[in-house]
């Protein structure tokens, strides 16, 4: 009587050790599992204003906020807003940007922050007279992982090409010191 019980014993144990030890990753290693790919979401595709070009820049990072320039414009004499047409000191630059939180908390977003950058290294802030004429905000609170898309105006001198944006995040909690920002290549 004793012989089958142990048999039955010796069996279950024998398939509990394979069915645990049968589980392995696709690549064979026994130690590192495959990861399960992450879902992402299926936003759809804006079409560019018919005036912009296209930019195909890479996502940038600073501080807690991803930045994501989409678009570009530059050598327009003049903008005009819901009231009125505003002629430019020198020429106007648009550009087009994604912003992100990419913190749990809400972060600050500053448009008096970011600056284009001209080919020969000099550097501008956004015009306030086209930013409000174009109804652009100057500040926003960015939810956590909220994303906001916009238009930058800026008012640059007609020889300066603008070849690069240089972003600023607001820095993480107990940094101390403002943030050198991150540049993104325009063209």
């Amino acid at each position: 009587m004793r012989t089958p019980l142990l048999l039955v014993g010796f069996t279950l144990i024998a398939s509990m050790s394979l069915s645990l030890t049968g589980c392995s990753s696709a690549s064979g290693d026994p130690g590192k599992p495959t990861p399960t790919p992450s879902a992402t979401y299926a936003v759809p595709a804006e079409t560019a204003r018919p005036d912009e070009t296209v930019i195909k820049a890479p996502v940038v990072t600073d501080g807690l906020m991803r930045f994501h320039v989409l678009a570009f414009r530059d050598g327009m004499p003049s903008l005009v807003g819901s009231h009125a047409e505003w002629p430019a000191k020198g020429q106007y630059v648009r550009i087009r940007v994604l912003v992100e939180s990419i913190d749990r908390s809400n972060q600050q977003f500053d448009a008096r922050q970011q600056l284009a950058i001209a080919s020969d290294g000099r550097s501008f802030h956004i015009d306030l007279a086209a930013q409000t004429t174009k109804r652009q905000p100057f500040e926003l609170v960015v939810g956590s992982f909220v994303r906001m898309e916009f238009d930058l105006w800026f008012d640059v001198p007609k020889d300066a090409k603008i070849t690069k944006m240089r972003l600023f995040g607001e820095p993480p909690l107990g940094v101390i010191g403002k943030s050198k920002g991150v540049e993104v290549t325009i063209r």
